[in-house]
């Protein structure tokens, strides 16, 4: 029932009251229950970019690599980021043309930064080489001279949510209202199944088959675009249809169309590319308010996969698991330190 202040009606639940109690770590994996298929890439026409005295014109070299970026998948909010960015570089050391650009023009770039931290350049670098590997892709540049520029930084290890942290959490959240009813089922989403927050905020009914426990996550939804399988136990079954039919309520009230699974209170998607996710806030802002650490989407997902670890899954397979590229995105995550490797190498001599 809703507190005093509070909207009543279509955001009551008055059939759950209880808290979500989290238990030891249930749920098996095999290899089959994950599908990693690569879709093709996409290539678009370059042939009639306009190109000036000097060369190809960066603007115009830009709107090409957008859009190419576009048909291939990336994410509006990837796409803006990796223009806004480059253009920075662009303006910064008042480039015109695609030929302009030189190794000099980034080192000047990162210097004009001031005093950032190396990790935020690092990042930044990062960004600035996507492009460029695109423009040379494109054939616009002859010698891809950026790849050996790098940042060194100290790696540090991220750790997970503590799990007691994440019951109190949920033991504090009023399951009779629909926004912390929501957030609590996405955080139990998050860890145990592991997905992205913003898989999780993508996330329709026609990705759950409640027939085999199993969240089928197409590719347009994934980060990498991967085809993933991954299942899940009968609680979180309970607690996601019920959401769905709170959902339902929701969206007859204020006459939406769409079938995304966690919802604003107004009945529509989470999803928006201009705006910092809601539940992300909302998990900041229980954290303050409760005084609780290391409460994040991110932190609740390395928790995930350090319990498959914990329940003797491999690297291979919590890697897939997570949707990782690559083996050292997961050893990371695991937070696996060199006492770690040189523990586990000795088993082998």
């Amino acid at each position: 029932m809703a507190r005093k202040g509070q909207r009543t009606g279509i955001f009551d639940l008055e059939d759950v009251t209880e808290a979500i109690q989290l238990p030891s770590f249930e749920g098996t994996f095999k290899e089959e229950d994950m599908i990693l298929i690569t879709p093709p890439k996409l290539m678009i026409d370059v042939v009639e970019l306009h190109e000036g005295k000097k060369g190809v014109e960066i603007n115009s070299a830009l709107l090409i690599v957008k859009e190419q970026m576009r048909l291939s998948g990336v994410r509006k909010a990837t796409i803006s980021e990796y223009i806004y960015t480059f253009k920075r570089l662009v303006d910064a050391m008042k480039i015109e043309y695609v030929d302009d650009i030189k190794l000099e023009s980034i080192f000047g770039w990162l210097a004009s930064l001031g005093d950032i931290s190396d990790v935020s350049k690092q990042s930044r670098l990062r960004v600035i080489k996507a492009v460029l590997n695109r423009l040379y892709d494109n054939g616009w540049i002859e010698r891809n001279f950026w790849k050996d520029v790098r940042i060194r930084v100290d790696t540090k290890i991220k750790l997970p949510a503590d799990e007691k942290q994440l019951s109190i959490l949920l033991s504090l959240l009023d399951m009779a209202n629909f926004i912390p009813f929501r957030d609590a089922v996405a955080v139990l989403t998050i860890y145990k199944t592991g997905i992205r927050m913003n898989t999780l905020i993508q996330l329709e009914e026609k990705h759950i088959d409640f027939k085999t426990n199993s969240l089928l996550l197409t590719g347009d939804i994934m980060k990498n675009h991967d085809v993933l399988k991954l299942p899940f136990d009968d609680e979180l079954a309970l607690y996601l249809k019920r959401l769905i039919t709170q959902n339902n309520i929701i969206r007859k009230h204020y006459k939406k169309r769409n079938e995304v699974v966690f919802l604003s209170k107004f009945g529509d998607s989470l999803d928006v590319e201009t705006k910092p996710c809601a539940i992300t806030k909302r998990l900041s802002y229980y954290a303050k308010k409760y005084k609780l650490n290391n409460i994040s989407a991110h932190a609740i997902r390395r928790l995930y996969a350090t319990n498959l670890r914990k329940k003797g899954a491999d690297v291979v397979l919590i890697s897939k698991a997570l949707s990782h590229k690559s083996l050292s995105t997961t050893t990371r995550y695991l937070g696996i330190s060199s006492d770690d490797v040189l523990k586990g190498l000795r088993d082998y001599l």
